[in-house]
């Protein structure tokens, strides 16, 4: 994979006469830089994966760098070639780096530059090692460029899905990596730009705005670019190529809305398109201004088994609006469930991934108070036969804010009833702790005060309390952290079904 260590095994074996015979300048400087390269790499330890300690990702994030953006260019052919690819990172240097590792696997590399000049890399692990020409110093700029293949085939484990007519991402947990270098950890939220290049007659959509005009290329493909206004974590990055219509609209002061559906059931589709302003005034007016640029629903004909809050595009498997079954208050529900996670999850990312409750017990929590105000399921109900089932629960799973890590193989597993229920069953015993203005207040204020940063528990422990004017912790932390379920403050009568 890495071709100029077998050139720079010939520059240090050649001799001087054949060296000064290079008549070009170019080459004997790219040649030098090789040969210096592979001195470097001679006398630094044998690469290997980092991380920065997630306790249930050890391996993922990279430590000595924060990217600042990423500038992403896909070549799309079908959805079963591999993607021609081009990532641009440009980060800084938070200490002196003599490597620099990224996450990224299931692509093959062809070349690499640090800040402009020839860089060793070599894959260790699911990490891409890079040795520059030259020491990193710390708190500099730095400019990485990686050109590389993003290999659609074969994946159950995240990042490309492939679609009836085309691909989209499914990048959580920890899959971004599986179809570009990152530093793939919600921790390090960074700028996008996506470059995207299609045969005609499909069509490209990425999170953000759109950052021109499609362009028509003369080998018969059109290019289309998207930039993000507002930082996102890698496990949101969202790419559609398909037979897609994109349907326009706008939502609450004038919110562009852009939804992406297969162009054969736009018609179909569009009673769902049209309940998102709603749907989004609703969540205004409990937690406050919707926080990104746009926003809409990316309907794909896949089954993945799941939807997902990409970001400003929440992505849904289409056999949740065609397919006969689903009662319509459910399906709102769960597209609620999914534009709260804009605020909850995206706008304020986890700052490890043992704090995903916040994402998805929020998610959870205003999915059950929007089906509780349509009248099908009260909010009541559902939390009385959350804290029944809640042992078995933090049993099987770990206690919300502390879950077990996922078993090998089997990373989705990390989504277990204790993070949604589970953990909006927290929201509510805080809420009949505390009452529901004080509540209310906490909600509003955490989007408001972390919006476009990371923030973890240990945040929301600290901002409850200073809403309640009380010290919660001594109340929250058995909630969290807990092997049992604590009592239900209001509800004595509630109880669990415990675990053998």
């Amino acid at each position: 994979m890495d071709s100029s260590r077998v050139v720079c095994g010939r520059v240090a074996g050649a001799g001087k006469r054949w060296w000064m015979q290079l008549t070009s300048p170019r080459l004997r400087g790219a040649l030098l830089a090789a040969a210096s390269l592979t001195l470097v790499a001679a006398v630094l330890p044998p690469p290997k994966p980092l991380g920065i300690g997630d306790p249930l990702f050890p391996e993922l994030g990279n430590p000595g760098y924060d990217v600042l953006s990423y500038d992403i260019s896909l070549a799309y052919k079908d959805n079963q070639s591999p993607l021609d690819a081009v990532t641009v990172i440009d980060a800084r240097a938070r200490q002196p780096l003599e490597r620099i590792n990224l996450d990224f696997t299931h692509g093959k590399v062809a070349s690499a530059e640090v800040n402009g000049e020839p860089a060793l890399f070599e894959s260790v692990g699911e990490d891409l090692v890079l040795t520059p020409a030259r020491p990193v110093v710390g708190n500099v700029p730095l400019h990485i460029e990686i050109r590389h293949t993003s290999d659609p085939r074969g994946r159950a484990d995240g990042g490309w899905v492939t679609t009836a007519d085309g691909l989209a991402m499914a990048n959580q947990a920890d899959a971004a990596h599986r179809v570009f270098p990152c530093n793939d950890h919600p921790a390090d939220k960074a700028y996008f730009t996506f470059r995207i290049t299609a045969p005609i007659g499909l069509t490209a959509v990425a999170n953000g705005l759109p950052g021109a005009l499609p362009v028509r290329r003369a080998a018969g493909s059109t290019t289309w670019t998207y930039r993000t206004v507002h930082p996102m974590a890698t496990e949101l990055a969202q790419v559609s190529i398909g037979d897609s219509a994109v349907v326009h609209g706008t939502g609450p002061h004038g919110l562009p809305l852009r939804d992406v559906v297969p162009s054969a059931d736009r018609q179909k589709l569009a009673p769902w398109l049209k309940k998102t302003a709603g749907h989004i005034a609703w969540m205004e007016k409990r937690v406050g201004p919707y926080p990104f640029e746009n926003y809409g629903v990316l309907i794909a004909r896949a089954k993945t088994g799941f939807e997902l809050e990409t970001q400003t595009l929440s992505l849904f498997e289409h056999g949740l609006f065609v397919d006969e079954g689903y009662p319509q208050w459910y399906v709102e529900a769960v597209m609620v469930h999914e534009l709260a996670h804009q605020w909850f999850g995206n706008s304020v990312t986890p700052r490890a991934w043992s704090d995903l409750w916040l994402n998805e017990g929020h998610a959870t929590w205003y999915e059950a108070l929007y089906a509780d105000g349509l009248g099908k399921y009260s909010l009541e109900r559902r939390m009385r036969e959350a804290y029944q089932r809640s042992d078995q629960w933090r049993a099987a799973g770990g206690p919300p804010a502390a879950p077990k890590p996922a078993a090998p193989g089997e990373k989705i597993g990390l989504f277990r009833p204790a993070v949604y229920d589970g953990a909006a069953l927290i929201l509510y015993a805080l809420r009949e702790e505390i009452g529901a203005e004080a509540f209310d207040r906490v909600e509003r204020r955490w989007v408001r005060e972390h919006r476009d940063a990371v923030a973890g528990t240990e945040d929301f422990v600290r901002l409850a309390s200073q809403e309640a004017g009380r010290d919660l912790g001594a109340f929250l932390r058995p909630w969290l952290y807990g092997k049992t379920t604590p009592p239900m403050p209001g509800h004595p009568e509630w109880s669990g079904t415990r675990s053998s």
